[in-house]
């Protein structure tokens, strides 16, 4: 059992430096996952090594696939092409991360094998219908407990069939399951989502050289196909960015360059919600690097106003709104989020909790079923409850750097799922953050 850790934040002035955030979570998972399916050797840079990540890694060393530890980031994945996975001899233990077992349900519902995927008490509480229902249409054999979650008992077939999905709510993590499966399904699998999510699956099976369609809102990919080894350099993840554009943005006298930040299209509406606000941040030096869109952002303190979310922003947000609702607890005035009801199913209920953490706070955060109104005002000290959930842990973290007394968050452990660098980086800009073991 890991040891528990709480964070005490004392009032901080400002943030002021250059870092590099880690690697993107997304990212690192599926590169993990397409290079096990690939033929021949794909060597990953900027890989993500924290657990969430790990358990990825893991999941398919206990499938027969040799991968390398991950040195400086640096992966190195002997893919096995795309029916050369092995039984696990034991249950494959997901840890924390609803990605991993969310895609890999529908990898695995196209094998010639059978296999069960298990996580902590926090994945096995969360919703599994949403990847099992449209897997059982395609002929997916995976049984649930009684009310939907994990353990998932995974009976592999070879008789998947392509189907035509229209996912009821946005979810990346939906439509990657799906397109997955399309990958052992007979015919074409096309899914069609409500609202743009984040596209990274479609782009690393293009790089792998295998095609996915886009028209419009839907995304097809046919069973014919397969996987050939390349490399991979994956950006900084910008959900770990958020919480330094936020910190920069809040805190007095702050001036802060994030490097090599991913700007995929579909993950950049943080940006555009603070922007809204009155943020200053600039964008420099844009390129791509592996066929995704990576840029310098430099952050200045800025006076930020309360806004009506955009609902076209939320799924482009989803990761990053505990901090955002910091943000808005900075902001002169009141903001608005509706449409965000997915909030509720993560690894807390991040609506709930955030409120109750603000108001701890003083700030006034009323919640509604899909959102939250929070009115800006003074953020003072006191002890905040984090549900073991790491984006909470690091939003009020970065609450430190406007409030007028110390604020100590309980249970920050599993910061470590994905981005254990978290403390080290904050300090070294100016967040006087301590650590302690209890």
């Amino acid at each position: 059992m890991s040891t528990l850790i709480n964070f005490i934040i004392q009032p901080s002035d400002s943030l002021n430096g250059e870092i590099r955030v880690p690697g993107d979570k997304s990212m690192s998972h599926r590169s993990i996952m397409l290079g096990s399916l690939a033929e021949g050797v794909t060597h990953v840079k900027g890989f993500l090594n924290a657990e969430d990540a790990m358990s990825t890694l893991k999941a398919f060393r206990a499938m027969g696939v040799e991968i390398t530890d991950p040195v400086n980031g640096e992966v190195t994945i002997n893919g096995v092409g795309k029916y050369g996975l092995k039984a696990p001899e034991k249950p494959l233990d997901l840890g924390n991360s609803g990605t991993s077992m969310r895609l890999l349900s529908g990898l695995l519902a196209g094998q010639n094998f059978e296999c069960t995927l298990t996580g902590d008490e926090s994945l096995s509480s969360r919703p599994m219908r949403r990847v099992t229902e449209p897997l059982a249409l395609m002929g997916a054999n995976i049984k649930t407990q009684a009310n939907g979650s994990a353990p998932l008992h995974i009976s592999g077939t070879k008789k998947l069939q392509g189907i035509d999905y229209v996912l009821p709510m946005a979810s990346a993590q939906v439509k990657s399951c799906l397109l997955l499966a399309g990958i052992y399904a007979i015919g074409e699998t096309k899914i069609t989502e409500p609202a743009p999510t984040r596209d990274h699956t479609e782009r690393m099976l293009n790089g792998f050289g295998y095609s996915v369609k886009r028209q419009g809102s839907q995304a097809t990919i046919n069973g014919n196909g397969k996987l050939t080894a390349t490399n991979i350099d994956v950006p900084s993840d910008i959900s770990s960015a958020a919480f330094f554009l936020v910190g920069a943005s809040i805190a007095r006298n702050s001036d802060v360059i994030l490097r090599h930040v991913g700007m995929n299209p579909t993950r950049t509406g943080v940006i555009d919600i603070l922007k809204l606000m009155g943020a200053n941040i600039s964008i420099l030096n844009p390129r791509k690097v592996g066929g995704e869109p990576v840029a310098d952002l430099r952050v200045i303190s800025s006076s930020l106003t309360g806004i009506n979310i955009p609902e076209r922003l939320v799924p482009l947000a989803i990761d990053e709104f505990p901090v955002l609702f910091i943000a808005a607890a900075c902001a002169k005035g009141q903001t608005i989020l509706m449409g965000a009801e997915e909030l509720r199913v993560k690894e807390c209920d991040r609506i709930q909790v955030m409120a109750d953490g603000l108001k701890t706070l003083g700030i006034d955060a009323q919640t509604t079923a899909d959102g939250m109104i929070i009115k800006g005002g003074k953020i003072g000290g006191g002890e905040v409850v984090s549900h073991g959930d790491h984006r909470i842990a690091m939003a009020f973290s970065i609450a430190g750097l406007r409030a007028s007394a110390p604020i100590t968050i309980q249970n920050c452990t599993n910061v470590n799922t994905s981005f254990p660098e978290f403390r080290e980086l904050a300090t070294s800009l100016g967040l006087q953050l301590q650590s302690i073991e209890v």
